[in-house]
């Protein structure tokens, strides 16, 4: 067991950069940094005023500093030279490059108004250090996130200097290298983007929460919560990993950090009451995958996702409301069938943990999140205000956690407030070290975004109408396969930026040409629930190596089982496509809200039906059909209507047609049941 969680370790290690064993210099250097970026972060949210150029300068030097600190320049140990692969200490060249990166990316700081004074015309010192900028990123993200987002930056810009000689389809009229350096080291078009800036403002405020809560055993605690809520049902266990990934990943944002603290105690349960390995790992990379979509926080992107659509951030929980529910639903309904399939039996009372003793140890943990959702939603403070002051309280409740530990242990108060202390600077470490895969995710996607804001992008628009032929379904499948492509080696967040602003604009205006009205939310939340599905896709998915390791089992059929349980989302992000009621848009009603959100339930239980083969009993070939029916109309009530000649705006009487399919699949079911118990 020891070193099947060490194995899962090693995936968030590689993850968060922990690669490293540092020494006494060199585990106070990295702790330095991380404490003065989160006190930088906390002071910003609290009292600091600073112009936003400068906030992200800031934020990208501590990501910077920390990513060439603890990322080794090669994952394997070399000979000779040595420092490329050490892992023992920082070595020198790595410690000259991380104060070295801080300094140029704080060059636009220094001079400002230098800067500003000769846009567009960059002496030969700014194109150099602009220059150092974008290659010390490029690297610094090759190391934390792979090399896959370095070279996609690498070949857009090759691109944009190379697009004269291209043939005429590609062809474009190039950028100097002065505009080049201008634009996306020098000026907030590139680097310094939208997305760094949402980094810098928001999202490490989030990830600092979330990594406290867990330091302070949140994530235990949910997990057995929902164990004692759960485990006595039929597959219990795979049941509360479904609920304790949906909570964890309220304020994680990460799928293998799910993985890593759910995992451990969930798998072992299903594997024990005969779920097999493979099933066990694949439902809680699905579980862990899909914590992403959960509001109120969703990750990273939810908040850029607010930037680029340029609507509250409220209004983007809205929107992702009834698919990432609808989503867990149809996982929580796979447990299900898979549990009746196999014939799994239910958890003994005596091997249940009890409800009211965890609720009662873990009570303190809960108002932390509830005055995060009551600033959120009730107060309706910016979502930065929201998460400083839940941080607040939640380091008074971790103090008090480890005083009343060491007062009723008899160690005394001081022993308590050293306790406390040791969980805050641990959790603010392990806040900033998650941090830095998103802030580099961010810079680097600007690269792109840069190159696209600098002409390319009516380019590459007709590239993409050209391969869809003008056709929407074929956009999106292009669109979705390309997120999968690209997910297999960026970070979700990465993912999203790239596929948004390279695609979203033309989903909008395809649909507009065959009379689809694609609201421009249901575009980018597209391209968003395709990049969190390819945190599972084979065969690169480093979820489901992660809960393959912990399961004992073979990562690739993992990662195919987890991709297939995942098929719910997608079908879900194609439905809210044509269906922009799933979304919620221009729903103001909450009737009509609740009704749209339960036929979506039935529609999702009817989908798992023939995805798994099995309603009461296993399917007949003839009861597929019904059932896909009743899932179209029920999610797609519109489609439905235009398909029957119906008039949009009676779109909802189809939901009647929708249950009576799903009841009439039921009846032959029990049926067909009875006849078998009967024989």
């Amino acid at each position: 067991m020891k070193k099947t969680a060490a194995s899962a370790d090693d995936f968030l290690k590689a993850e968060t950069g922990d690669i490293r064993t540092l020494g006494k210099f060199g585990n106070l250097f990295v702790t330095c940094i991380a404490l003065g970026w989160c006190g930088f972060q906390l002071a910003l949210a609290g009292f600091l005023v600073l112009d936003s150029t400068t906030v992200r300068a800031v934020h990208l030097a501590f990501a910077m500093a920390l990513v060439f600190s603890l990322e080794p320049a090669l994952k394997t140990p070399t000979r000779f030279p040595r420092f490329l692969g050490q892992r023992e200490g920082i070595p020198w060249m790595d410690l000259v490059l991380a104060i070295l990166s801080a300094l140029v990316a704080l060059y636009i700081v220094f001079d400002y108004q230098g800067l500003a004074s000769r846009a567009g015309l960059p002496l030969t010192r700014d194109l150099i250090l602009g220059i150092a900028l974008v290659v010390l990123l490029l690297e610094g993200s090759r190391r934390i996130i792979g090399p896959a987002l370095a070279i996609i930056a690498l070949l857009f810009t090759a691109y944009a200097f190379l697009g004269p000689h291209l043939p005429d389809l590609l062809a474009f009229k190039g950028v100097s290298l002065r505009k080049y350096v201008s634009n996306i080291s020098l000026s907030t078009e590139g680097i310094f983007g939208i997305p760094l800036g949402v980094s810098s403002s928001i999202v490490f405020l989030y990830v600092l929460f979330g990594a406290l809560l867990d330091r302070a055993g949140a994530g235990k605690f949910f997990t057995s919560l929902a164990m004692s809520l759960l485990g006595g049902f039929k597959g219990g266990p795979a049941k509360a990993a479904v609920v304790a990934s949906a909570a964890t990943g309220l304020v994680s944002g990460s799928s293998i950090a799910n993985i890593v603290t759910t995992g451990p105690f969930t798998i072992p349960l299903m594997k024990k009451i005969g779920y097999p390995a493979k099933k066990a790992a694949a439902i809680e990379v699905a579980a862990s995958t899909d914590g992403q979509l959960m509001p109120p926080i969703m990750g990273a992107a939810a908040f850029i996702i607010a930037e680029y659509v340029n609507v509250p951030y409220l209004a983007v929980v809205k929107a992702a409301a009834i698919p990432a529910f609808v989503s867990y639903f149809g996982l929580f309904c796979i447990t299900h069938l898979e549990a009746s399939k196999l014939g799994l039996r239910r958890l003994t009372k005596d091997e249940l943990p009890d409800f009211w003793q965890i609720f009662k140890k873990g009570l303190h943990y809960l108002p932390p999140l509830a005055m995060l959702l009551y600033e959120l939603v009730v107060l309706r403070h910016s979502p930065e205000m929201a998460a400083f002051r839940s941080i607040m309280l939640l380091v008074l409740v971790i103090f008090y956690q480890e005083i009343r530990r060491s007062m009723r242990s008899g160690t005394g108060l001081l022993s308590g407030c050293k306790a406390g202390g040791r969980i805050m600077v641990e959790g603010m470490v392990r806040g900033a070290k998650n941090m830095m895969p998103v802030a580099l995710a961010c810079a680097a996607a600007g690269i792109i975004v840069g190159v696209v804001n600098m002409g390319i992008g009516s380019m590459i628009t007709q590239i993409v109408e050209t391969l869809a032929q003008g056709n929407i379904y074929l956009l999106l499948a292009i669109t979705a396969a390309a997120c999968l492509l690209l997910g297999m080696g960026l970070p979700t967040t990465a993912t999203y930026i790239v596929m948004a602003s390279l695609t979203a604009p033309i989903i909008v205006e395809v649909g507009g040409l065959y009379n689809f009205a694609i609201p421009i939310m249901a575009a980018h939340l597209f391209c968003f629930y395709f990049g969190i599905l390819a945190d599972d896709t084979p065969p690169v998915g480093l979820a489901a190596y992660a809960a393959a390791a912990i399961a004992h089992a073979k990562a690739i059929p993992t990662g195919i089982q987890g991709f297939l349980y995942d098929i719910r989302t997608s079908i879900i992000a194609f439905m809210f496509i044509f269906n922009p009621d799933l979304i919620l848009h221009n729903i103001y009603s909450w009737p009509q809200g609740l009704l749209v959100f339960s036929m979506a339930l039935v529609g999702m239980a009817a989908f798992e039906n023939v995805a798994q083969g099995w309603f009461l009993i296993k399917l007949k070939w003839y009861e597929a059909p019904i059932l896909l029916s009743a899932t179209f109309i029920l999610l797609n009530p519109g489609g439905g209507a235009t398909l029957l000649g119906i008039p949009p705006e009676q779109r909802y009487q189809l939901y009647g047609l929708g249950l009576l399919l799903y009841c009439a699949a039921w009846g032959v079911q029990r049926f067909r049941l009875k006849g078998v118990l009967s024989n």
